[in-house]
């Protein structure tokens, strides 16, 4: 079953594709949960850079693959059904976009490339112990001495920074700016600078998929301020277009509707009239996603708002999620539990672990109740009730 209507060309595309990862995607690399070893993720990513397909949606001039939305959902549905890892997505979905539209030639030039390439990979500096959801009150400081900007202060909550080499990070070099947004700007942060500390930051899951990163006087050139001093809050908002469509991407419930139906199999489930309905029922609404993830694309690509859209991706992506990853288990039975399941290329699968950390799903990335009061005062119009 293909989620994407082919066209001759379309199924040729889909059919290389198809061999290039039987061919180049390790067994060892197939269907992990979310948090990968570094070592892994860099030579996933090298792997597709050298095949030219790391980066589908970027265009040629800047090294990417410049592919049509159609190969884009390929590779997207064809990488998931062979359980692939993912690519981190804060270089190449995230800051190469505001690269591109505010980046300096020197920064461009040095930079895009080692995205690409997976040589250097980044986080994201936005929430702080006291500015979370008001970004606007965040309290990290550059200060400027001469050719160089000084920082103090820190960042939370940074996915994966503990394995990353630099930061993109918000802070303020204007404190006595009004409105609060106005004084800050976008900073490019090498995070071996003297004077960087990274924590990571374990979870109740045991894993380390967060950090904490304080500065404490980093020196870092003026030269890497993305788009003009004060100008933070633009890059910002270009850069949260891009993680719209990240957060309301479909990979992940194709993935895990990939294992559902290899686990059903296996168990022999498959061939259960009310499996066979509850999958079906789920599959309509996975078809019905991609299209509305389709619509989003070429409304980004168009250079439209996505402001009533991102919302609607970001419920029905999680909640399609947490309804693929309950029926996971149920397909796999009493064998469902432990911790590892037999997988067909040889490997295993986490069924548990993907159940639990689907559960998370609805709150990451602005919560679905939230989402849900942005549909309807900003949409819709509803008086607020809270």
């Amino acid at each position: 079953m293909f989620f994407a209507a082919d066209t001759v060309e379309g199924g040729r595309f889909r059919a290389e594709v198809r061999a290039w990862l039987e061919a180049n995607l390790p067994a060892a690399y197939r269907h992990h949960l979310q948090v990968l070893d570094p070592a892994v993720l860099r030579d996933w990513q090298r792997r597709l850079h050298a095949r030219g397909w790391v980066a589908p949606g970027w265009p040629r001039e800047h090294g990417g693959m410049g592919a049509t939305l159609d190969e884009q959902l390929i590779l997207l549905e064809e990488q998931a059904k062979a359980g692939a890892p993912p690519v981190l997505p804060t270089g190449i979905n995230l800051l190469g976009h505001a690269l591109m539209a505010f980046g300096t030639p020197a920064q461009q030039a040095f930079h895009l490339p080692r995205i690409l390439d997976g040589s250097i990979f980044w986080a994201q500096g936005y929430s702080e112990p006291n500015a979370g959801s008001d970004l606007a009150s965040l309290g990290t400081r550059a200060d400027a001495e001469g050719d160089t900007l000084v920082v103090n202060g820190g960042k939370i909550w940074s996915s994966f920074a503990h394995f990353c080499d630099w930061m993109f990070a918000l802070v303020r070099t204007d404190p006595a700016a009004q409105p609060k947004h106005a004084g800050i700007s976008m900073l490019l942060i090498d995070l071996r600078s003297p004077g960087v500390t990274i924590r990571p930051i374990r979870t109740i899951a045991g894993r380390d998929e967060f950090a904490q990163v304080t500065f404490d006087h980093v020196r870092v050139p003026r030269a890497n301020l993305l788009g003009k001093a004060g100008d933070g809050w633009r890059v910002a908002n270009h850069v949260l277009v891009f993680e719209r469509l990240s957060n309301g991407s479909p990979r992940n419930a194709l993935l895990q509707w990939s294992k559902v139906r290899a686990v059903a199999a296996r168990t022999g489930v498959a061939a259960e009239p009310a499996f066979q309905d509850r999958l079906a029922a789920l599959e309509i609404r996975l078809i019905a996603h991609l299209a509305l993830y389709r619509d989003a694309v070429e409304k980004v690509r168009a250079r439209q708002s996505i402001d009533d859209v991102a919302p609607v991706m970001k419920i029905v992506s999680t909640e399609l999620l947490q309804g693929l990853t309950e029926l996971l288990l149920e397909a796999a039975g009493d064998r469902g539990a432990p911790l590892a399941f037999p997988a067909a290329h040889g490997g295993a699968l986490e069924l548990a672990g993907e159940y639990l950390l689907a559960r998370r799903a609805t709150i990451f990335g602005g919560s679905n109740e939230i989402q849900r009061n942005i549909l309807g005062s900003r949409v819709l119009g509803l008086p607020k009730s809270y």
